[in-house]
């Protein structure tokens, strides 16, 4: 029975790939790249929203 050949798989579609690689296809990275650019959109619109809402709270207090 012969053994595993060394391969890691895409972390996109799960492809059997080359060690040294991350990505099975150009595709497969634009892909990665759109989510990572959306997840770091929503980051970043979530803290502003944050800051916004304690802003409010901070000055619509009564004194």
């Amino acid at each position: 029975m012969p053994g595993i050949v060394p391969h890691r798989h895409c972390i996109v579609c799960g492809k059997a790939i080359e060690p040294d690689q991350t990505f099975c296809s150009e595709e497969c990275k634009k892909a990665w790249d759109k989510e990572r650019k959306r997840q770091r959109n929503f980051t970043i619109f979530m803290f502003l929203m944050f800051l916004g809402l304690l802003f409010i709270l901070m000055f619509s207090a009564p004194r």
